[in-house]
């Protein structure tokens, strides 16, 4: 017979993080040489409040 398990605490509900909802954001980025100019485009970034984990720090 095998051994029963022993049940386990739910896990607290975490908050999603305030600034990106989900762990990382888009940011415009500068190009060109000497004069540098915002491009249209949008790169991905990982949030620097949560570290990419997407919850609420404590």
């Amino acid at each position: 017979m095998a051994p029963r398990r022993k049940a386990t605490a739910p896990k607290p509900a975490t908050k999603p993080c305030p600034d990106c909802q989900g762990g990382q954001t888009s940011e415009s980025f500068q190009v060109g040489g000497r004069r540098k100019r915002v491009s249209d485009d949008r790169q991905q970034a990982l949030c620097l409040t949560c570290l990419g984990t997407g919850q609420a720090p404590d």
